[in-house]
């Protein structure tokens, strides 16, 4: 699995988060939402400190990653974090 976020994305994320040259920000399952892979459940965000990430990059100041209790979710897929223009707001794109 593989996990990009863009500059734009990146941008986005440290301008509404409170972050340092050291944050590792955790995109995880959630029970609930709209627009994920599987029904009834999306990704949210939180930071944290990796543990078993199956994937990762950094960006900018941030280092994204997915922990491996997560896998399940995506199938085989790879995310892809992009900014919505539309929205003014990150889109999860599944590759």
């Amino acid at each position: 699995m593989d996990l990009t976020v863009t500059e734009e994305a990146a941008k986005w994320y440290e301008e509404e988060l409170d972050v340092d040259d050291n944050t590792n920000l955790r995109f995880y399952v959630r029970y609930g939402g709209t627009g994920g892979l599987q029904p009834g459940f999306s990704l949210a965000i939180r930071i944290e400190e990796p543990s078993e990430p199956i994937a990762e990059t950094k960006v900018g100041k941030i280092t994204y990653f997915i922990e491996e209790d997560d896998e399940w979710y995506f199938g085989g897929h790879s995310l892809q974090v992009e900014f919505s223009s539309k929205w003014e707001e990150p889109d999860f794109q599944y590759q």
